[in-house]
């Protein structure tokens, strides 16, 4: 039987249930907590709220979620265990690196940076750094990473963003390990995606176009849905810039063209994020763990999306992406 890795070990793909394939526990600024912890508080409370928020997530029938905090946005995997022990819960945690532009000043000077310098083709130390975190585990944690995570945002394929998303490719390519991909649909980055992914041979099938449900322009996302991809509709109850029906809608009208089977449903929620500035979240008031079950769901069965739908995109399609681990 396949497995993922969770933070609490193995589990069998067939045991996953309902998923949400982009959720956070916290996304954090790791220089400013450490130096500045001020807002964040006691450690303990942290925890025992996360607790409480993944404990009601998996009262609604969720089995799973899909951490795709990586280098970039505070990763902490002993901050992750402590609360995985606490809830009847799987959490599948991330490797990768997220930035819509450069890479962290820690790789300025190391792998490609020195081909010039050296005369010779340099690796790449991300590569081996995301393999260990998939193959060996994550800082002594023994917590293996189960995906792998980069980023394009709406300042496109940048130097820096095309490098990670090659090293995340070569990963991948090496340990048969799933991808998602933070992207800017407005800007149709998606696009970009598969001209780099294709260049190094990784089936689109194994790939999540993270946030494709912030675009309406279905005709889009149906040529990326036919191309391999599957499409994350993982923001519901960010509407700033949006609403609830546009982000139900798109999702109504592509399981109308056929591509439940190609879409996963999330929230993109945390139980603390650090980049918002307080009282921001009162604006918000949908964005938390269980707005898919409690207001969601209820209004794609009412126009129209099947039972049968709504399985397959938060169980079968999860499972699948999951299943094919073995090395290329």
């Amino acid at each position: 039987m396949p497995q993922v890795q969770t933070v609490k070990g193995p589990v069998d793909t067939a045991e996953l249930g309902q998923t949400l394939m982009h959720e956070h526990v916290f996304v954090l600024t790791a220089d400013v907590q450490q130096n500045h912890p001020e807002e964040w508080g006691s450690e303990d409370d942290r925890v025992a709220d996360a607790v409480q928020k993944l404990s009601k997530l998996a009262g609604v029938g969720v089995r799973t979620i899909v951490d795709p905090t990586v280098i970039g946005l505070g990763r902490y995997i002993p901050r992750i265990q402590r609360i995985a022990e606490q809830v009847d819960l799987n959490i599948v945690v991330a490797t990768g690196c997220y930035t819509y532009d450069d890479v962290p000043f820690f790789f300025h000077h190391r792998g490609p940076a020195l081909n010039e310098a050296l005369g010779a083709e340099v690796p790449d130390p991300m590569v081996d750094m995301f393999v260990g975190d998939i193959t060996d585990g994550i800082a002594g944690t023994g917590v293996r990473a189960g995906l792998l995570k980069c980023a394009i945002d709406h300042k496109g394929l940048t130097s820096g963003v095309e490098r990670i998303m090659r090293a995340v490719a070569k990963a991948h390519r090496a340990t048969g390990t799933p991808i998602t991909v933070h992207t800017h649909p407005g800007s149709q980055q998606g696009l970009a995606v598969r001209k780099v992914f294709e260049d190094e041979g990784v089936d689109p099938r194994r790939v999540v176009l993270g946030h494709s449900g912030d675009s309406t322009d279905a005709d889009h996302l149906t040529e990326l849905a036919e191309a391999g991809f599957v499409l994350g509709m993982d923001r519901f109850g960010i509407n700033l810039d949006t609403t609830f029906e546009a982000r139900a809608d798109v999702v109504v009208e592509m399981c109308r063209r056929g591509f439940a089977g190609q879409m996963v449903l999330s929230q993109d929620a945390s139980c603390y994020i650090d980049w918002l500035a307080p009282g921001v979240m009162d604006l918000l008031p949908q964005w938390h763990y269980t707005h898919i079950h409690e207001d969601v769901l209820p209004y794609l069965r009412e126009h129209g999306v099947t039972e049968e739908q709504i399985t397959t995109m938060l169980v079968d399609v999860p499972r699948r992406y999951f299943e094919d681990t073995g090395t290329y």
